[in-house]
């Protein structure tokens, strides 16, 4: 049965193709929404970018008929805008109806009770869910990018075998396995039943299991301290893959390896990149600062200077280089970049890191990626349960949403960091708190 989807503002902020996303199902927008759209547009960040591509899109519908009327969409269904209900109720007397969610409520009350169809209220606010339960009006979250995070793919499974198919594995390096269940460059821990002090590491493509190709290399000074570590260097190393994702807690080593990684790439084999692009999202944890003074790369050191720290540890600490972290990014080999700047770009051979993409939404990180020009390689890094972005969450930011996709795809590769080694003070906190 057709049904009536009435969508909050904050569904239009988070993806602006949710106006398409209903099938042949009737979408209704509130008045209250446009105004909301009109007066966020202004903002110079994805949300306000959001809104803009929100309103464009509702001005090209509006040129194939009345919006308040009805306008059918391309894939299906309808779309019209809505006054806040012609009628009014007396529960509703005494509640602020400046409100603008109280106004959407109230059209949803409205037409509750007078479609045909079944209603649904969609919207990301919880709050405005729990209100519209009081007054009977079913409601939805937006689904259509979410995953289930707590089966978020971990890039890693445990296969058992015999002693003598393991023998054969060290022998000769690798153990054909032509099955189906497993994804293109998913790690395996081989184990025997009978002895489980007896195992092995593995890669999976090719329809076989290979050895680890750098398992205990030591790169740009430091080498993994554990079998997750040793898993995100086989990939970061590895230049058949294009895209790494690396998701952990705090202080699994998701940054130092990929900075790691690509210091090696540039520094030690000359001609595979030309240089290393950072990059992290300007999202600001507790109250933002405000403007910052000076040039382009005054205003954006306190956003890297988690970047700054690691490769101060990386020169300092194991290599302790002439010049340290300055030599690094005076010699033009190493560029740091906010990514408010990086749409329209095209960045061929580079090796690129986009730390913190847990507060990245699905739309940037499909700009970020189509930004990858050829011989590049860019690696993602982050923790979708630290997440400042107001409008995500675990299982809607672009990070979760990636690893998902991408995970049947030969030039890609994940992997979940379990163990902490930054300190035992920071495996505490982020273990118990």
């Amino acid at each position: 049965m057709k049904k009536t989807y009435i969508l909050d503002t904050n569904v239009l902020l988070h993806d602006p193709e949710s106006l398409f996303s209903f099938e042949d199902n009737a979408i209704v927008l509130p008045l209250s929404v446009i105004e909301e759209l009109d007066r966020i547009k202004r903002r110079g960040d994805d949300v306000g970018r959001n809104a803009r591509d929100a309103s464009r899109k509702l001005d090209d519908l509006r040129l194939l008929g009345r919006l308040s009327e009805g306008v059918d969409l391309p894939g299906g269904g309808s779309i019209r805008i809505e006054m806040n209900g012609n009628k009014t109720f007396d529960f509703f007397e005494g509640i602020d109806l400046n409100n603008v969610d109280n106004r959407i409520l109230k059209l949803a009350y409205f037409l509750t009770n007078n479609e045909n169809n079944p209603v649904v209220l969609v919207t990301k606010d919880l709050n405005l869910r729990i209100k519209a339960d009081v007054l009977g009006i079913t409601t939805e979250d937006f689904y259509s990018d979410k995953v289930d995070y707590a089966k978020l793919y971990q890039g890693v499974c445990e296969l058992y075998f015999s002693d003598q198919e393991i023998d054969r594995f060290y022998r000769e390096g690798f153990l054909d396995f032509p099955h189906n269940n497993l994804h293109p460059h998913q790690f395996c821990i081989l184990k025997v039943r009978e002895n489980p002090s007896m195992s092995a590491l593995a890669r999976y493509y090719g329809k076989r299991l290979h050895k680890l190709s750098y398992e205990g290399k030591s790169v740009y000074g430091i080498k993994s301290l554990n079998k997750e570590q040793k898993f995100a260097l086989d990939l970061l190393l590895d230049d058949h893959l294009r895209i790494v994702t690396l998701v952990g807690k705090a202080g699994t080593g998701k940054t130092i390896l990929a900075l790691a990684a690509g210091l090696e790439k540039i520094y030690e084999e000359n001609g595979r990149y030309n240089r290393m692009l950072i990059t992290r999202p300007i999202v600001p944890l507790g109250n933002d600062l405000g403007y910052l003074p000076g040039d382009k790369e005054d205003k954006i050191r306190p956003w890297m200077q988690p970047i700054y720290d690691n490769l101060e540890y990386l020169c300092n600490d194991h290599l302790h280089h002439n010049g340290g972290t300055d030599y690094l990014l005076s010699n033009g080999r190493i560029e740091l970049e906010a990514l408010t700047y990086i749409r329209g770009r095209s960045i061929p051979r580079q090796f690129i890191i986009c730390d913190e993409s847990q507060n990245l939404t699905p739309h940037v990180i499909k700009t970020i990626l189509t930004r990858v020009g050829k011989g590049s390689k860019i690696v993602f890094t982050g923790d979708p349960e630290q997440i400042d972005h107001p409008y995500l969450d675990a299982s809607s930011n672009g990070l979760s949403y990636l690893v998902e996709r991408i995970k049947e795809e030969e030039i890609s590769g994940h992997i979940t960091l379990v163990k902490g080694e930054r300190s035992d003070v920071a495996e505490l906190g982020a273990r118990l708190l």
